[in-house]
């Protein structure tokens, strides 16, 4: 395991979980990979988002706030008024020295904070004059997000710091740019910061909002009642506080004749990151995983091998965690697993499933279903709607995913969740079913 120049930074394990053993024949070697960090972040020690430093060795950060400011905004009137008191906080959360702005966001992008196409350092004069801005903020215009988040990514890389890191609040729909343009800028963004973003009331779109949060590497929800979103910016930016190390990747190498056939994030939400590998050298590529504080994440690795005779045995994939080197150079490796495979004839050894990975490979069903059954109730096709949100109920149960259970009974009635009886609701409130939508990729851990 690697020791960093700064005692703050994490430190990285790996730990794999597997059922290595294949009958004859078998080629596909399914891995629950562990990645921890530990020493660097918001979850015990010191919290980085309270941490002193040393003259010189302040945090390598910077935050943008990008909050919606178009017409919707002003109904109810609260709502304006609740996101300026949210952001407020926000930029009160923001630690001594990292760098920070805030954009008014409409059909166009606005630098409301501190202007000039430059960041402000925090510290309490800076934070004081960004909350006298943001008491100008006013509702009126457009919704282009896309604008929103090239703005915020050349305002990050204004600064040479390594954390950059976006907040994104809307209200409503992207009406004033085409799909393409929003998809655009996530394709431009993508690597150069993470992003969080959150819907405000019921009048935007989940797949816009997740879709953003995903591509972005950061983390979507709901605030359906706009009075909560005080208490939700500052907990984001307590989070984004803790970061202290950004660009880890997942580098998955395998031998000849092997290939990956997925590489999925399953906690503490579900993100499918095959598509996203870059290649790093000969048979091994990098699939992104952000920034890092402290906290501990899981990943579902399968990988297809050659067919081999019982008794042989073979590394299925090595799996690290490697960070990029500032200069260009070499990527320093910051810890390492393994994935093996050994042919059996013994039934009950080849058979057997790793608690891991049948838990994750429910959870990722979990998340598919539950977006089938949404669609499908939203298309008018209730025999559809009703098996996949029964099937979503029983894995839910099974799998001992309470909150989401929770989410799931306000959508349907449980006549029976362990076989995933169901009827769907004949009133449902739209809160109820966004929130649903949003958060149906979180996850639970496998219970140890």
């Amino acid at each position: 395991m690697a020791n960093f120049s700064k005692s703050h930074v994490p430190q990285f394990s790996v730990e794999v979980y597997q059922n290595e053993f294949l009958p004859e024949g078998g080629r596909e070697v399914n891995a629950i990979v562990t990645v921890t960090s530990t020493g660097g972040g918001t979850l015990g020690g010191t919290a980085a988002s309270t941490r002193t430093y040393a003259p010189g060795e302040g945090p390598d950060a910077a935050v943008v706030i990008m909050v919606d400011c178009s017409g919707s905004m002003d109904y109810p009137p609260a709502k304006m008024r609740n996101a300026r008191d949210a952001t407020a906080a926000a930029v009160d959360t923001v630690r001594d020295g990292v760098a920070f702005a805030v954009i008014d966001g409409t059909h166009v992008a606005r630098e409301v904070y501190p202007g000039n196409g430059r960041l402000a350092v925090a510290d309490a004069t800076t934070r004081a004059q960004a909350k006298e801005a943001l008491r100008k903020l006013s509702a009126g215009g457009g919704t282009a997000i896309g604008t929103w988040l090239r703005l915020a990514d050349r305002l990050l890389h204004s600064s040479e710091v390594t954390i950059r890191h976006g907040i994104l609040l809307t209200d409503g729909r992207n009406e004033h740019e085409s799909p393409e343009d929003l998809r655009a800028a996530l394709d431009a963004c993508a690597g150069r910061f993470t992003c969080d973003a959150r819907g405000v009331g019921t009048d935007w779109a989940v797949k816009e909002v997740t879709g953003i949060a995903s591509a972005l590497l950061g983390t979507a929800d709901i605030v359906a009642d706009p009075a909560h979103l005080t208490e939700d910016f500052t907990q984001m930016m307590e989070t984004a506080m803790g970061k202290e190390v950004a660009d880890v990747a997942l580098r998955l190498w395998t031998p000849l004749g092997a290939e990956i056939k997925f590489v999925k994030q399953v906690a503490p939400t579900v993100e499918d990151l095959t598509v996203r590998r870059t290649e790093a050298g000969p048979r091994a590529g990098d699939y992104p995983t952000g920034s890092w504080g402290d906290e501990s994440r899981d990943y579902h690795i399968c990988v297809q091998v050659p067919e081999a005779a019982v008794g042989q045995e073979m590394l299925a994939a090595r799996v690290s965690l490697v960070l990029p080197s500032p200069d260009g150079g070499a990527p320093r490796p910051l810890s390492q697993g393994l994935v093996r495979a050994v042919w059996t004839d013994d039934m009950a050894a080849s058979t057997a499933l790793n608690p891991q990975v049948a838990h994750y490979t429910g959870q990722a069903e979990l998340a598919q279903v539950i977006q089938q059954g949404l669609d499908a109730r939203k298309s008018g096709d209730v025999d559809g709607a009703t098996a996949k949100l029964g099937r979503a109920v029983q894995l839910a149960s099974a799998s001992g995913n309470e909150a989401t259970a929770k989410l799931l009974a306000k959508v349907v009635d449980v006549v029976d969740a362990a076989t995933g009886t169901v009827r769907l609701k004949a009133k449902v409130a739209e809160a109820d079913e966004m929130t649903l939508e949003t958060r149906s990729t979180k996850t639970v851990r496998v219970k140890k």
